[in-house]
């Protein structure tokens, strides 16, 4: 539901953000007091590709697919996760979004009028270096995302993916995927059926998989087939 302004209670969260933290207070106030909250169900479309970039979305709780459709073909290019920011590139340039959003679950957003954002940018050095610094990493993220899809077949890719996945929930033998395998296949330019074909290819090196859960039995065995790269699988290389 709307609300009118951004509650109190999250600012600190907002704030937290290496986007936000060390900007004045009087400039990061002024954003918010622009900015406001709302709750959205699952599978609720948030942007259109394609439209004007009137807010900075910045996700509080749940989680976002960002995609994108063009000839009757959908691709998912990210999934963005609290608390962190999304699309900041067409907010910063006012320019129109380049991806579509919809939630994956049920979600809270906080959303931050654009006009705002580039009126901080020109006031606020510090937050106008922080934003410099969001955008690098997002650059940076892209090209190892192409020399990913580039530059390994589809069975690597998919190795390379579980041992990222594996990494993000600490390291265990024993994880859940991240998203449905639909849309897996989609972010790792698969369709549905060389992704099956895939997880099957991936058995002869130790790698599992009932419903979403993946079991790793192996974890040398698939590390030498898969060859992680910190110039492609770092995220903060």
């Amino acid at each position: 539901m709307m609300r009118p302004g951004m509650p109190d209670s999250d600012y600190p969260d907002v704030r937290r953000l290496a986007l936000f933290s060390e900007m004045a207070d009087e400039h990061f106030n002024a954003l918010m007091r622009g900015a406001y909250v709302q709750n959205f169900p699952q599978q609720i479309e948030l942007i259109t590709e394609g439209e004007p970039s009137d807010f900075l979305h910045v996700i509080l709780s749940g989680a976002v697919d960002l995609f994108s459709v063009w000839n009757g073909r959908e691709t998912s290019m990210a999934t963005a996760r609290p608390v962190s920011t999304f699309i900041l590139a067409a907010s910063i340039r006012g320019a129109p979004y380049l991806m579509s959003a919809r939630t994956l679950e049920k979600s809270r957003i906080a959303l931050i009028p654009s006009q705002d954002v580039r009126a901080i940018f020109g006031a606020d050095n510090v937050f106008a270096r922080s934003i410099v610094t969001e955008l690098a990493h997002c650059y940076r993220s892209v090209v190892k995302t192409q020399k990913d899809l580039k530059l390994r077949t589809s069975l690597e890719r998919l190795a390379n993916y579980l041992l990222r996945q594996q990494s993000r929930v600490g390291g265990g033998i024993e994880f859940e995927l991240e998203s449905e395998k639909r849309r897996l296949a989609s972010y790792l330019g698969m369709t549905p059926e060389n992704l099956s074909r895939a997880f099957k290819g991936l058995q002869a090196y130790g790698v599992v998989v009932q419903g979403n859960r993946v079991t790793i039995t192996d974890q040398q065995d698939l590390e030498r087939f898969a060859k992680p790269n910190r110039l492609i699988d770092d995220p903060y290389s």
